[in-house]
């Protein structure tokens, strides 16, 4: 079984890598669902780890519509992650109704190319899961980052059920929110091949300046360690 996890800075990232996880999806503002990581973290990564490192583009928080502005933004950084040896691309992209916006998705994925394309979280808002599943096997995506329309997978379980007997085996489901060692081997039970955990631990700081009330986190190596144990994989 596959374990990606979400990390938000290079040391999540080389934490992962540590503790035996497969894959990353590096992003940044884990607390705002994730958005781009900046130049700089993306070049260290790729650079000073060998984990293969999938990287979300997104340009900002709040809904899947994107001006053209916006969506010159996604299709430069996605150019960007290509030039520096990224191996994946975590994007997508929704109309004014939240259906899939079938012309900007099939862009982003033919720009992609030759990596694979994960179609994210956008996927949980869409009101007709069963038709988007199919519109996005036809475009060619590649997995579905999804918590089955629930705001934790554990609680959309049946629902994740149910797209991957429609799938069949047409598209990865991987499956993330809420993931953790508790949990984790009741996916691999449902039969689920991929799992999207941040494994995340609050960094404790102490400031008489207020920043705002978001904690610093970072994946922490026990959990993951104690996740890939959970899910019978070599730690």
């Amino acid at each position: 079984m596959t374990l990606e996890i979400c990390t938000n800075s290079y040391q999540s990232a080389k934490n992962a890598q540590i503790s035996g996880a497969k894959r990353i999806e590096l992003c940044s503002e884990l607390s705002i669902g994730g958005i781009t990581p900046s130049y700089g973290l993306i070049q260290q990564v790729i650079e000073e780890l060998d984990i293969e490192t999938f990287v979300l583009i997104r340009p900002r928080s709040g809904n899947f519509q994107y001006s053209e502005a916006e969506f010159d933004i996604i299709k430069k950084d996605i150019q960007i992650c290509k030039d520096l040896g990224c191996h994946g691309i975590v994007s997508g992209v929704l109309n004014d109704d939240n259906t899939i916006d079938i012309k900007r998705t099939q862009d982003l994925i033919a720009l992609s190319k030759p990596l694979p394309f994960t179609f994210h979280r956008a996927f949980d808002i869409v009101p007709n899961p069963e038709k988007a599943l199919e519109q996005l096997i036809k475009l060619g995506v590649h997995r579905i980052l999804t918590s089955g329309q629930h705001p934790k997978a554990i609680d959309g379980l049946d629902n994740l059920k149910a797209l991957k007997e429609q799938a069949k085996n047409r598209i990865t489901l991987l499956v993330g929110s809420g993931i953790n060692s508790q949990n984790a081997k009741l996916f691999k039970d449902a039969g689920f091949e991929e799992l999207h955990a941040s494994a995340s631990e609050v960094i404790h700081t102490v400031s008489s300046v207020y920043f705002g009330n978001t904690p610093q986190t970072v994946s922490s190596i026990t959990e993951i360690k104690a996740i890939l144990k959970t899910i019978d994989n070599e730690v």
